[in-house]
Order: C-alpha cells, then sequence, then structure tokens
C-alpha cells in the first residue's frame, strides 16, 4: 500500500477533533485516508493510518464507524477499516491487520525484542527440570513426546533444541502483530503477543509473552478474566471463564475454562480442561478433565478422561516432586482414584480405587486396575468387551474439532493396532507364565506389585486371544479386499504376490509416540537423521511425522505378515487359498464372541438396578416407562443397533471373502 505524510488541512482537521501528536510529519496515511473519524487520539513515534469507511455491527444491532477515538498510539501501523476506541492506556509497537475492532482496552504492547512465546521452556513431567520442552508455534505432539522423553540420546536432544532455537529466533521483532479480522475488547492488558487472524479476545485481564495462531477458517476465542502467560495457542482453540496458563502450549482446537488452572504443561489437539488443576503434565491428543477437584501432575496422557477428583503425587520421597507416570492411549480414571508415582497404566485401562504400590501393567492393556482393601488388583483384558470402550474409539473421529489441511499432530484413532496387539501378546506369556509358576489351582497371582486372581487370569487370556484373531484377521482381509470393497478372484500365485508387504518397515516393535503410532525403526532413522545433521527444520521432521501416518497400514501389514507364522504356524510366504480361509473362519469366529460380549455389556445398562431414581413416586411399571422415555428401550438404542448390524455386515464380508478364495 502506498502512504504519504499528512496535508496541513489534515492536521488542523485532526487537531480540530481533539488529536495531538509528537511530530506530526511522522505519520502518514493511506490513498482515500478521512479525518472525518479520527477524534481525540494522540499519536508518537512511526504512525500509518489506512482507510476508514466501513461499519461494524454489534451484539444487539448496534451499528459503529471504522475510525479512531480516544487512544493513544505509539509506533503502529492501522490497516483499512479498523475501528480503535476507549484505549485507557496506549497500543505501542504493532501492526494491526484490517478490519480489526479494539475496544474498552488497557495496554496493548510490545516492550523490546520478543519471540511471542517460541522459545519458552517448559518444565514438562518432572516439575524440579530435566525434561523441558522448548515450545513453538508449529509443534506436534510427536515431536514434543520424543524431546521430552528420549533424553536417554543427548545429541538428539541437543539437536532438536537447536532447530526449535532457530526457528524462535526466527519469530524475533520488536513488533508485535495483530491480524485482520480480530476483536479485542474489554481487555486489561496484553504484553509481547502475537494475535493472529479473526481471534476474538473479550474480557481478558493479562496475556503476555504468546502467539495465538487464530485464521480465518480455525479462529482462537480468548474470554473472560483470562490470564495467560508466557504460551502459545493454536488454532480453533478457546481459553475463556477465568482460565489461567503459564508456561503452556496449547494445540488445534482445545477448549479450557472454568477457571481451569495449569502450568509448564503441554495439551495437544482437541483436549478439554475445565474446573481442575494440571502441573507439568502431558497432555496428548484427546485428554480430557471436567472436574473441579481433579488435579492431573507429572502424568503423561492420551485419549484420556479424567474422572472427579482423580489426583496424583509425585512427592514420593525427599528429593522433591522428581517422580512421573504414564497412562497409555485411551486409559481412564474413575472418581476419586489415586496413583502414587511412578506407575505405568496399560492402554485402555480403568483405574478405580487408590494405588500407591507403583504398578507397571503396560504389556497387559484393555485392563481394570482395581482397588479392593488397599491392595491393587488388575483384571487383564476385560475393557475389550466395554461398551464404553467401544463408544471412546468411536467418538475420538467425530470430535474432531480441527479444520484445514495443516494439522500438527498425525492421530491414529485405531483401537487395535500392533502397539496395542503386541503388547497383548507379551500379555498372554505373561499370563501363562504365571499361571505356570505359581501353578493353575492358585487362588491369585502377584505380578508387578498387583494382584490377579485365578478368574481374572482365565479371563485375561481368552480376551486377548480373541483380540488378537480379531486384528490379524481384520489386517488379512483389508489386504485381499480391493478398494471398492470386492475381493477378487485369486489364483494361489497371486495370493502370494498379494500378501507380499510392500516395505520392509514395521516388522519390530511399535510405540505410540503420543498420537502416532508408528514402527520404532522409523522413529529412529528420523532421530537418527536429526543426530547426523541430515534433517535440519522443523518442516522435514513434520514431512517424517507425515510419512509414518500415510504409510501406517503397509507398516501394519509388514507387522502382521510377519507374525502369522508365529501366531497360527501358517508360512504367510506360501500361504494356500485354504490357509487363507481358515484365518478368515477365525477372524470371523472372534468379531461375533466379542461383539456379543459388547452387546451383553450394553444390556446391562438397560436392567432394574440402572433403573434406580426414575419413575418418581410411581411402582414398577411407571420406573420402566419413565426409564424408556428418557433412556429409550434395549432393542432400539442405536448403539445396540450398530453392534448388531456390525455382526451382520463382518460375518457377510468374511463370507464374501471366503467365496472369492473357494469358488
Amino acid at each position: 500500500m502506498q502512504y504519504r505524510k499528512l496535508s496541513q488541512k489534515e492536521i488542523a482537521a485532526l487537531k480540530q477533533n481533539g488529536c495531538s501528536a509528537v511530530d506530526w510529519n511522522d505519520i502518514e496515511v493511506a490513498e482515500g485516508f478521512s479525518t472525518d473519524y479520527i477524534h481525540r487520539a494522540a499519536f508518537s513515534g512511526n504512525v500509518r493510518l489506512g482507510r476508514f469507511e466501513s461499519t461494524f455491527s454489534l451484539p444487539g444491532g448496534l451499528q459503529r464507524h471504522a475510525g479512531i477515538s480516544d487512544a493513544t498510539l505509539h509506533n503502529v501501523s492501522v490497516a483499512d477499516n479498523c475501528c480503535i476506541r476507549s484505549v485507557h492506556g496506549y497500543i505501542a509497537n504493532y501492526d494491526i491487520g484490517s478490519d480489526t475492532m479494539i475496544d474498552d482496552a488497557g495496554i496493548i504492547a510490545v516492550e523490546g525484542d520478543s519471540c511471542f512465546g517460541n522459545g519458552v521452556k517448559v518444565s514438562v513431567l518432572n516439575e524440579t527440570g530435566g525434561r523441558e520442552v522448548i515450545i513453538h508455534d508449529r509443534m506436534s505432539s510427536h515431536e514434543a513426546y520424543m524431546i521430552a522423553l528420549y533424553r536417554h540420546r543427548p545429541e538428539f536432544i541437543t539437536k532438536m533444541n537447536d532447530i526449535i532455537c532457530r526457528y524462535a529466533d526466527s519469530c524475533r521483532s520488536a513488533r508485535g502483530s495483530i491480524g485482520r479480522g480480530v476483536r479485542i475488547c474489554g481487555v486489561s492488558k496484553i504484553s509481547g503477543v502475537r494475535i493472529g487472524d479473526a481471534c476474538s479476545i473479550e474480557g481478558a485481564l493479562l496475556l503476555t509473552n504468546g502467539s495465538i495462531n487464530s485464521s480465518e477458517d480455525s479462529p482462537v476465542r480468548i474470554g473472560q478474566g483470562v490470564i495467560c502467560e508466557d504460551f502459545i495457542i493454536s488454532e480453533g482453540s478457546a481459553v475463556e471463564d477465568g482460565a489461567m496458563l503459564t508456561r503452556c502450549f496449547v494445540g488445534q482446537a482445545c477448549r479450557f475454562g472454568h477457571a481451569y488452572a495449569a502450568s509448564d504443561s503441554l495439551f495437544f489437539c482437541n483436549c478439554q480442561g475445565e474446573n481442575g488443576e494440571a502441573c507439568a503434565v502431558f497432555a496428548g491428543p484427546y485428554t480430557v478433565t471436567h472436574h473441579k477437584s481433579t488435579l492431573l501432575i507429572a502424568g503423561m496422557f492420551s485419549f484420556m478422561n479424567a474422572g472427579s477428583g482423580s489426583n496424583q503425587s509425585n512427592h514420593m520421597y525427599k528429593l522433591g516432586p522428581i517422580h512421573q507416570g504414564t497412562l497409555e492411549r485411551g486409559a481412564k480414571t474413575a472418581s476419586d482414584s489415586y496413583i502414587l508415582w511412578p506407575a505405568r497404566v496399560g492402554a485402555f485401562s480403568l483405574v478405580m480405587g487408590r494405588h500407591v504400590t507403583h504398578s507397571d501393567t503396560t504389556n497387559l492393556p484393555f485392563s481394570y486396575l482395581i482397588e479392593k482393601g488397599e491392595t491393587s488388583y488388575l483384571a487383564p483384558g476385560v475393557n475389550l468387551r466395554s461398551v464404553g470402550t467401544i463408544r471412546d474409539a468411536r467418538k475420538w473421529p467425530k470430535r474432531d474439532g480441527r479444520k484445514g489441511a495443516d494439522l500438527h499432530d498425525f492421530v491414529n484413532y485405531n483401537l487395535l493396532s500392533p502397539f496395542t496387539i503386541q503388547k497383548m501378546i507379551r500379555g498372554l506369556q505373561t499370563l501363562e507364565n504365571l499361571r505356570y509358576a505359581s501353578g493353575e489351582l492358585s487362588d491369585v497371582y502377584s505380578f508387578h506389585s498387583v494382584k490377579i486372581t485365578n478368574t481374572s487370569l482365565r479371563r485375561g487370556l481368552e480376551l486377548y486371544r480373541i483380540a488378537i484373531d480379531k486384528f490379524m484377521g481384520n489386517s488379512l482381509i483389508s489386504r485381499l479386499q480391493e478398494p471398492d470393497g470386492n475381493f477378487p478372484r485369486l489364483s494361489e500365485a497371486q495370493l502370494s504376490a498379494r500378501l507380499r508387504p510392500d516395505t520392509p518397515s514395521g516388522s519390530g516393535e511399535w510405540v505410540d509416540i503420543s498420537g502416532l503410532i508408528a514402527p520404532k525403526s522409523e522413529i529412529e532413522t528420523l532421530m537418527n537423521g536429526i543426530e547426523s545433521g541430515r534433517v535440519t527444520s522443523l518442516e522435514e521432521i513434520r514431512a517424517a511425522f507425515k510419512q509414518m501416518a500415510d504409510n501406517y497400514y503397509s507398516y501394519e501389514w509388514t507387522w502382521v505378515f510377519q507374525h502369522i507364522q508365529k501366531l497360527y504356524g501358517i508360512n504367510p510366504s506360501k500361504m494356500t487359498k485354504d490357509e487363507a480361509v481358515k484365518l478368515i473362519n477365525i477372524w470371523r469366529d472372534a468379531v461375533v464372541k466379542l461383539d456379543n460380549m459388547v452387546y451383553e455389556d450394553a444390556r446391562k445398562e438397560f436392567n432394574l438396578a440402572s433403573m434406580t431414581g426414575f419413575g418418581a413416586d410411581g411402582n414398577k411399571a411407571q420406573k420402566e416407562s419413565d426409564f424408556e422415555q428418557v433412556r429409550g428401550d434395549f432393542e432400539s438404542n442405536p448403539f445396540v443397533n450398530s453392534v448388531l448390524e456390525h455382526i451382520k455386515a463382518k460375518t457377510e464380508l468374511g463370507q464374501k471373502a471366503i467365496e472369492s478364495l473357494t469358488s
């Protein structure tokens, strides 16, 4: 845009409107500038002003014309059609985008050079330090996971921190920016904050040293009473209702409110926090906590829902809060649960009661960890048959609030994957070893500070075998199936060619690096590249994560191909059609068994015990009628019907696959 100096006539008009300037020669204006809507404004330093031609519509129907009134501007550029009024303090060292409104504000300023939250060190997991993550506005949960946990590779940590610091330094500036279409109203103080397009900031108390990466298609909302210091807030997120964040990273499409307080914590995509408190927390995708009495501290979580009153402790010994814990993906805590760190809870497990024995159930996923008389008991695998587990797995993709193609976190939603199945295989071996060592007639078995009853052990063995059969068959069916859903007629030679893996990657151990499920070998390759200097930018690291996400199913098949021989005694390189049919039948039986268990678990939600509290002041019939009006009946429940439809669909799918191999 072309700017010019003010004319003497314009200066006279501005003075007539109650305006002043330290030096009128320091003010430049765009062509088409008019003094009509500039009143009682004080200017100093270098100031640029655009045109003021449009109007803003406010709630209630009030119209307000673009312009500047009752404001002090120092070293500020104002693009076209902005409305700046009632600034009680001043605006200094900012570039303000077009169509932005600033009303009833205190101080909005940048003092000295700032990186706007980029480069802040967050002492995650260990409050005393040692696992610091340097945040930046392009950070992914996977990158942060590696930096926080892979401290056994100091060269990798050094190189990663160098890459991040170079990026943070590229953000350094003595001028802040406020994007296009921003609304700032009733804000007390904004200091050293970069604000993206379409952001809404209403009633915030203090925002200092941060980036709000709002965009037109994914706007950010900052609400009443919010205090944020040393922070980054990503696209599509909302921080409202008195939330307080100190040294925090907030990922895409997160929600914080109702006076939630967090310090030294990382929250990645689709996290939610209300009422409670977080300290030194690594909250991977979909970590949710809603309750006022809930404290998350020094823990790593993802796909997690914290029950009311959930609490952990990292103050075990006398050297300070040095202990940490992990709830692997999908783990939940029930109301009033407590875990004394250090501890590790396996994926998709449920924690109930108080646990102080430092258990490690990572290789026994989908379990219940329950307190009975101050003793921790484990029921392996029972969450596989839980209707709640299936409901959670279905809801996560639907609740992804991110928009656009620029996603920072690459999230894999699969309930069963090489990551969880490898743990079940180890879990089978663990349970078999316990039974062998203590005898099949033992009432209770001891494992890593937990007790497992004989009944729970036998049930766990059954459930893990069913789940393994289901996953292996799922992968085989997917490999045989065409993109259109049909199954081609295959000869023995064609079958062998079709089953041949696309890549050697994936045959070994798998990891879940905070939402991204990938072969450990691929993570090692990336780290080696960073250590050697072949990978030197955040863009290259992001591309590597994206490639892992895009190639997941190729990697998965490589893993399945390598494990068919071990699990079923069938050589996948020479698999006959009869052997393929055998595996499909095993898969079909496993799917039906597991779905029937889920179906029966859902039925419990409709028994008489669940109707307690319904039919107030009425008899049994009225209780049942009231329950049905509110909750519906079992046979017409959408989830129940979806389970039945799933059984039917998978049975038919298996039959089609078998027919393609036998006809």
